[in-house]
């Protein structure tokens, strides 16, 4: 590295002391640790995302302290900021995991029809690189082979990173956090779910061929993959809650 120096006089006639200038291409950018409410969200965020706080389950903001070691503000900031986004419920100073409805599993799928399909377009000129597409092609690999082995929780991880995978291609930000935020309230249904083999089935069938029309590098084939994938999702995940019911309005909505 280079060094610039310059001398500078002292008070009173004192000796000079030297001034060492570092060259900024020395200096690398000092990394910070995420902020103590950050973690806690994503502390709780991913307990969610595993299920591992079931439907109606009341949060219990000091025991979740004392878990994390942490004071009881971060915790409830970290709550009020997950019931902003639909993961939570909240009355008063409570929050509770909230139990979807046929409703809200129409609202969330319409959502995500509109805008995974839209991202799977994009990113499938990039995904007809199989260097770029390895991420997505191992984690159906795993998804594969956990369903042969008949193992729910190591499928809803290899689901988790196949999503996450192909959220890694798409460039628009925003765009991800949508699509990460509606699959998340979904994911404690999945955690009921995807332990039934037929589930697993319907849902791997789609994966499928959202990899194969991604392999192709084909969009609207990906697009059209993503949103037979969801429709079908979607009432695999209905009937194996048993609230199972014909939502025609929703229908109506997503195919006209």
């Amino acid at each position: 590295s280079s060094r610039v120096c310059s001398m500078q006089t002292g008070v009173g006639g004192a000796p000079a002391r030297e001034i060492v200038r570092v060259s900024n291409r020395s200096l690398k950018p000092v990394s910070r640790p995420l902020a103590l409410g950050e973690q806690v969200y994503n502390a709780l965020r991913a307990e969610l995302r595993e299920g591992a706080i079931g439907a109606g389950q009341a949060m219990q903001e000091v025991q979740l302290a004392e878990q994390l070691g942490v004071s009881r503000t971060p915790v409830r900031e970290a709550m009020a900021r997950l019931a902003s986004e639909g993961l939570l419920d909240a009355d008063r100073r409570s929050f509770t995991v909230p139990a979807l409805t046929n409703q809200d599993i129409d609202d969330i799928y319409e959502v995500r029809c509109l805008i995974e399909p839209a991202a799977m377009r994009r990113i499938a000129p990039l995904a007809a690189n199989p260097a770029t597409r390895s991420r997505i092609d191992a984690a159906l690999a795993d998804a594969l082979a956990a369903h042969r082995t008949g193992d729910g929780a190591a499928f809803r991880d290899a689901n988790a990173r196949y999503r996450a995978a192909w959220l890694t291609l798409l460039p628009n930000a925003r765009l991800v956090r949508v699509v990460e935020l509606y699959a998340d309230h979904m994911q404690h249904i999945r955690a009921l779910t995807l332990d039934d083999p037929v589930v697993r089935t319907v849902v791997l069938r789609g994966l499928k061929r959202i990899t194969a029309a991604l392999a192709a590098g084909d969009g609207d084939a990906a697009s059209a993959a993503m949103h037979r994938h969801l429709l079908q999702a979607r009432l695999a995940f209905i009937k194996a809650t048993g609230l199972s019911r014909e939502c025609g309005s929703w229908k109506r909505r997503t195919n006209s």
